[in-house]
């Protein structure tokens, strides 16, 4: 019985990781880097030196807040999936050489490496039968 609870509900699974993770996105992080207005998006947005790239922090800080808005709306309805996971790793790789550019501290890049990992795998796997796209 239980073997088939499991076996029958990856789908339900995907749905929970996906709307646990989309409102994480959605209200944990983008939101409130949304709210914190300029000086926010200028601090954000300076992480984009670790890329060589160092002219207008703000909107590279802006639109980082609004792909994590946007792409956790994107993995809570299952649409446009798969652009979100990616755009989300992308993310999570310039959080990952941020916390390293201050020395290899575990805990500045754990987080986000963690979440990488669940990116690419939620890529792989796609968003399951409970979403919208899917309907």
């Amino acid at each position: 019985m239980a073997k088939k609870l499991f076996l029958d509900n990856k789908d339900l699974g995907l749905l929970i990781l996906r709307v646990g993770l989309g409102l994480s996105y959605l209200l944990g992080h983008g939101f409130l880097k949304l709210k914190g207005g300029t000086e926010t998006w200028t601090h954000i947005g300076s992480n984009m030196s670790n890329l060589g790239i160092t002219f207008a922090p703000a909107f590279w800080g802006l639109c980082a807040a609004l792909g994590e808005s946007l792409g956790g709306l994107l993995l809570m309805t299952g649409i446009l999936f798969r652009p979100a996971c990616l755009l989300l790793a992308f993310i999570m790789i310039i959080a990952i050489l941020s916390g390293l550019k201050d020395g290899i501290d575990f805990y500045n890049w754990a987080w986000p490496a963690e979440m990488l990992v669940v990116m690419v795998a939620l890529f792989i796997c796609g968003p399951g039968k409970y979403s919208l796209k899917y309907r």
